[in-house]
């Protein structure tokens, strides 16, 4: 249209407290659209006899604790004291610091772990580590940490770079990599204590 500018790179690099809906789509047994306006997160499954989504699971909501983490432990020796603590915290179970058994979950697919998240609790983590200093992390903020962020915390839970809220983080680029760690509220910020601990 006439007097509208053409958009820049630079008109999108806006942080993930600016976007107005999130969501995904799970294929699989069932066909899932999981989706946030900003006033909660709900869950419509595929009806294949009317060809539909149904909404399936309303309200859905992330336990505020867990004892299940998703981890890449492939790379374990490449990731930060804060992550390593919280990781063999976990992995001592009932004799350890914590006094609580916790199971290991990995997936390698954010969406199918925050879908579990969604649906059963737990953190995700795929932390900063040491394998490429010149990458915060592996995941990028604009178009995976910020839409699935506005998810969880919509569902009640936390979500943080280790040092920050994700979604508070202001892009510099359309393809920045930050360090992700969601899920139930209670674990990230204790992940985040340990990161400001350090």
């Amino acid at each position: 249209p006439e007097g509208v500018q053409d958009p820049k790179a630079e008109d999108f690099l806006q942080p993930g407290t600016k976007q107005v809906c999130a969501g995904y789509a799970l294929y699989g047994p069932a066909t899932m659209l999981v989706i946030t306006t900003g006033n909660g997160v709900n869950g419509f499954t595929l009806d294949r006899d009317i060809g539909e989504f149904i909404l399936s699971h309303p309200n859905m909501t992330i336990p505020e604790d867990t004892r299940e983490f998703a981890i890449n432990a492939s790379n374990e020796r490449f990731w930060e004291e804060p992550v390593h603590r919280y990781v063999r915290e976990c992995i001592a179970g009932k004799t350890g610091p914590r006094g609580e058994n916790f199971n290991m979950r990995w997936v390698a697919s954010m969406v199918a772990e925050v879908h579990r998240i969604l649906t059963r609790g737990g953190i995700f983590m795929y932390p900063k580590d040491t394998k490429d200093p010149k990458k915060a992390g592996k995941l990028r903020l604009m178009y995976e940490a910020n839409p699935m962020s506005f998810i969880v915390e919509q569902a009640g839970g936390m979500s943080s770079t280790g040092r920050e809220r994700i979604m508070d983080v202001q892009p510099s680029d359309l393809h920045q990599r930050v360090p992700v760690i969601l899920g139930s509220k209670n674990e990230v910020a204790r992940v985040v204590s340990y990161h400001l601990e350090g």
